[in-house]
């Protein structure tokens, strides 16, 4: 059971009761005060019309969608409906929208603002560092007015964005009618999954008559079922490692030792045979820098999403010159998680590269593989994750004829990450050969099918003499139990202020900002120490079952990867966490984060302290309008970890570590030109030019670090990083040819240096496994020099006629970097979208397909990963029963379309052959019924 604080209640209970009175000791002044009633939308046309508005007015390049956007389009977070503005890419691992790309750059290059403001965020999965990129997976849709995505920046916005900012504003009490009551109740179906999952949202809005105060309180809960099918590969071997080894022996070469035979005369113990000989050993030795996959995986992800979200919103208007505004924003997600994982492990350093029978190598891939008695693992991890935000601001504002001014001060806080993760490991050997030539890897196992049967699989109990004495005995691996939350705060105070003129220049907006941001990140756990006997369960001790029928469909010919069963994740975690796995000497182990060196390395903490000032003039000359300005921004920030005060050659004792700190500072300014000619009533062109800047990821300036002792690859922070620096020129022209359509067409160009890129280079560390320092191929993010990013979009929107219509949009970005080698995460080359839609009276309906191509993601296990092209298409249609009710249904990823990454090896022909993931989520299908009044 969660537990909630009371000042969670008491703040927002305290600032309603400062803003009710307001009202009452301003009534006679506000009699007098007219007040506007907001533009009502209330279809497709209507929200088209309004968001060309907003745009055409800006003084900065600007997309927006409405609400009625959000509703109508099919999706079920923001993110997703952002894929109609030109230039806007997401990605979803896990089958939705959760990080918004802009203009061909990094989700951590762009910011997320509600109301103007950022609201903390953590993330769920335990993989993950914390980073600046926004979960969208969190917000509800019922809590949008409108979204404006500016690729252009202006002064008055905060920092800290190369691609884009995208701002969110929520609803206003005082734009809506005297009451407002709008209510939900949907169901969404996932077909992989065979079933499906309720939500429910409602919203009341209420102002007085004197239209001085106003209050919004809306609720939702929404629960949906995650399932995801895969094939996995977790990382890359050579040829040379099949050839030499890595530690147990190989397959050719340095042969292992043969334990099962008596010593040689002088003592030696005799050595296995070479497994690799005649043709294979031909090949195999005449391809040594040929590469192949080290596992090849059956993985099957399983995820209940749980979201409880409640907004406050209050506005009172003291007089005509004096209002302000509270808001209050908590969000409770549950993304507890199991991970199921069947593979053959021939790239294992002591089960696997010893054991190679036969070989093909195809344009430098070792395509297929033949293995003897090789390691096969089945891996079961359960988790409990949890990501809550509570966000609080209030905002005062004060304008006269001739000046204005407000203070906006406020702060959120995200708690999340995985507040515990049991994992289990068990283990059997087996023949096998696999198969990758053809882009989906297969595995076929001869004889006996281990995947089938539960009970082959075992928990390694170690190895020694007598198992029942501890002085005798070498404990096995048994799996371990981890914990890894995160958390996420950021206060600020910020003052506005500006001067009106009778002249081409027309005003004068200034301001302040100060920021205190606070991310930590704390891991701790222990492993399992079993033994033979006590801790060496059976996987058939926990209710196994075989998967759904409908497992891995979709995905062609893999072999005997679809035939498998799993476990009940609940009871294995059970089993694990009591301790019935113990030894009689054992007593069990307290999860802590000096048990273990990799442990102590992901425990960190960096804040920042940001000071930031800003002068914008805005102006208007007959057809020629924008906006000049600059904004000054001084950013010190210190980075936290651990580090051992000795150099042992062995495992760190937790009394040996301290805590260290980096410290950086850092100033800069970030001048900007928006300029806007109307050339006629139609056509409007744009440009600008702007410094701009970007922070690295709170992660990447982190003195985390992960290691593989198996593997030996590893990845982690650097505490040195200088932020992103940008120059960004923009260049749009946009024909308004006829009511409530456009063609629009923008050139950018963004020249970064100081750009971020991760490079892995050997370095030494402590091997858990070999009990011994140890080289590993380790990934960090560093300064690598400077990028380019250039491109094209063309964007049409328009109602061709009879109630139809259509938005569509192409962009072309192309990205280079000085670093040979080197790419830039999440720039897709091409990306469009198509959406046509049909309207009328009582009915709509609305499809989109989009499309973007391959992008490089990150670093990882010595490799660049790209994620390759993927298609997407979703409908929606809605009916209106009656003038305050309608039902709407929406179908999405009606393709189950396939999300797919591989492994970039330089120099490799056939590197799109390396598979690292291949997953599929399922269709997904709601209903919704509405009701507004």
């Amino acid at each position: 059971m969660r537990k909630h604080s009371s000042p969670r209640p008491t703040a927002i209970a305290a600032a309603a009761m400062l803003l009710t009175a307001l009202p009452a000791l301003a009534q006679e002044a506000q009699k007098k005060t007219e007040t506007l009633e907001a533009v009502v939308v209330t279809g497709i046309r209507a929200s088209m019309e309004k968001s060309l508005q907003t745009k055409r007015n800006a003084d900065a390049i600007v997309d927006v969608i409405t609400a009625e956007d959000v509703g109508k389009l099919p999706a079920t977070n923001v993110a997703e409906a952002l894929t109609t503005i030109p230039g806007v890419t997401i990605d979803k691992a896990f089958g939705q929208g959760e990080k918004v790309s802009i203009l061909g750059t990094d989700p951590a290059l762009n910011r997320t603002l509600i109301n103007g403001q950022t609201i903390a965020s953590a993330d769920w999965f335990i993989a993950d560092q914390p980073g600046r990129t926004f979960n969208y997976s969190l917000l509800a849709p019922q809590l949008i007015n409108k979204v404006e995505v500016y690729k252009s920046p202006e002064a008055w916005i905060d920092e800290g964005s190369i691609g884009g900012t995208v701002n969110i504003t929520t609803r206003k009490p005082l734009e809506q009618k005297a009451l407002t009551l709008a209510a939900s109740v949907g169901y969404l179906y996932n077909d992989r999954i065979g079933k499906g999952k309720p939500t429910v949202a409602g919203l009341v809005g209420w102002r007085n008559d004197a239209k001085n105060f106003g209050v919004i309180f809306s609720a939702q809960r929404s629960e949906e079922g995650i399932r995801r099918d895969g094939i996995e590969s977790y990382g890359t071997v050579k040829g040379s490692d099949y050839i030499n080894g890595t530690g147990g022996g190989g397959s050719i070469n340095n042969l292992p030792t043969d334990w099962s035979v008596p010593p040689n005369p002088d003592g030696s113990q005799p050595k296995k045979p070479a497994s690799c000989v005649g043709s294979c050993a031909t090949t195999l030795l005449a391809n040594p820098n040929a590469v192949g996959p080290n596992s090849v995986s059956a993985h099957y992800f399983e995820q209940t999403r749980k979201r409880d979200t409640l907004s406050l919103s209050l506005q009172a208007r003291a007089s005509d010159k004096l209002d302000f505004e509270f808001n209050a924003l908590d969000v409770k997600a549950g993304y507890d998680n199991r991970s199921h994982s069947m593979f053959a492990f021939q790239g294992n350093a002591y089960n696997g590269l010893m054991k190679m029978t036969d070989l093909t190598v195809d344009g430098g891939v070792i395509t297929k593989g033949t293995f003897k008695n090789a390691l096969m693992v089945y891996d079961l991890i359960d988790r409990k994750a949890t990501v809550d935000t509570q966000s609080y601001d209030l905002k005062g504002n004060y304008k006269d004829d001739r000046w204005f001014a407000s203070f906006h001060a406020g702060s959120s806080k995200a708690t999340g990450g995985t507040k515990l993760q049991v994992y289990g490991e068990f283990l059997n050997w087996s023949d096998y050969s696999y198969d990758i030539s053809s882009g989906t890897p297969r595995l076929n196992i001869t004889g006996v099918n281990p995947l089938k049967d539960p009970s082959a699989f075992q928990i390694d109990g170690g190895w020694g003499s007598d198992p029942s004495k501890k002085e005798t005995w070498n404990t096995g691996w048994g799996g371990n139990i981890v914990f890894k939350p995160t958390v996420d705060k950021e206060m600020f105070l910020q003052v506005d202020g500006g001067l009106k003129f009778d002249g081409p220049i027309y005003q004068v907006r200034f301001g302040a900002k100060h920021r205190e941001h606070n991310t930590t990140q704390t891991m701790g756990g222990v492993s399992l120490a079993s033994v033979t006997g006590y801790g060496d369960a059976r996987a058939s001790a926990f209710s196994p079952k075989q998967l759904p029928g409908n497992y891995l469909s979709g995905f062609g010919n893999v072999g005997d990867l679809s035939n498998r069963y799993t476990i009940d994740g609940e009871a294995l975690a059970g089993y694990i966490t009591s301790g019935k796995w113990l030894a009689p000497w054992q007593t069990m182990p307290q999860p802590a984060t000096f048990n273990d060196p990799s442990f102590v390395a992901n425990t960190w903490s960096v804040k920042e302290v940001v000071d930031a000032a800003y002068v914008q003039a805005d102006y208007a000359v007959d057809a020629l309008r924008g906006n000049f300005g600059v904004r000054v921004v001084d950013t010190t920030s210190s980075s936290g970890g651990w580090a051992c005060s000795v150099s042992t050659g062995q495992a760190c004792p937790a009394d040996k570590y301290v805590a260290t700190t980096v410290h950086k500072s850092y100033k800069n300014i970030l001048p900007n030109l928006n300029v806007v000619y109307e050339l006629n009533d139609k056509l409007v062109l744009r440009a600008s030019a702007a410094k701009v800047m970007s922070r690295p990821n709170y992660g990447d300036m982190s003195s985390y670090l992960w290691i593989g002792d198996q593997t030996k690859t590893g990845g982690g922070g650097n505490p040195d990083l200088k932020p992103y620096k940008s120059t960004n020129l923009d260049f749009s022209a946009e024909w308004y040819f006829a009511k409530n359509a456009i063609l629009a067409g923008t050139i950018f160009n963004k020249k970064v240096t100081d750009y971020v890129l991760v490079t892995t280079k050997p370095e030494v560390h402590y091997n858990q496994f070999e009990r011994q320092n140890t080289t590993y191929a380790v990934s960090r993010p560093n300064n690598a020099g400077s990028a380019t990013i250039k491109g094209a979009s063309l964007a049409f929107q328009a109602n061709i006629g009879w109630g139809f219509g259509a938005l569509t949009n192409y962009t072309f970005s192309d990205a280079t970097t000085s670093q040979a080698g080197s790419h830039l995460p999440f720039n897709s080359k091409h990306q469009y979208s198509v959406s046509p839609f049909y309207e009328s009276d009582r009915f709509s309906a609305r499809v989109t397909y989009t499309y973007r191509s391959k992008y490089y993601t990150q670093a990882d296990r010595g490799n660049f990963l790209v994620t390759d092209g993927s298609k997407d298409l979703a409908a929606s249609a809605n009916v209106k029963l009656t003038d305050r009710l309608s039902l709407g249904f929406d179908a999405m990823n009606l393709l189950d379309s396939e999300y797919r990454n591989y492994a970039d090896v330089a120099g490799i022909a056939n590197t799109e052959l390396l598979t690292r993931g291949i997953y599929r989520t399922g269709k997904r299908y709601q209903a919704v019924l509405r009701y507004n009044y």
